[in-house]
């Protein structure tokens, strides 16, 4: 925590930030690093590619950003950012993460 002051800077460092390339009136021009911490990047895509197979929150998220029109790899990546958010918020909140209940379907 006292390394990164925002959730924002940690993300930047593992490469899930993107950067602005903007020029004169151009605005919107977004690229990938080409710097960033490789292994903080896989851990937290493999993170990310794991919920989005086995969490049901997460499955949820990844597929809303499906239905904007982002590709596989944007979906991982964007899962991943969310992921920093909030593992940043159980770090400040002194929390620790509990498993959602699985919802239990009836047979009909």
């Amino acid at each position: 925590m006292t390394e990164y002051d925002s959730p924002a800077k940690l993300a930047a460092q593992a490469g899930l930030a993107p950067v602005s390339r903007d020029s004169g009136t151009v605005s919107g021009n977004h690229r990938p690093p080409r710097r960033f911490h490789r292994r903080l990047r896989h851990i937290l895509w493999m993170a990310a590619f794991t919920a989005a197979r086995e969490c049901p929150t997460s499955r949820a998220y990844c597929e809303r950003k499906r239905a904007e029109g982002k590709n596989h790899r944007q979906t991982i990546l964007a899962l991943a950012r969310r992921r920093v958010d909030v593992l940043w918020a159980l770090i400040r909140d002194r929390k620790t993460f509990t498993r959602p209940a699985p919802a239990i379907h009836a047979a009909a």
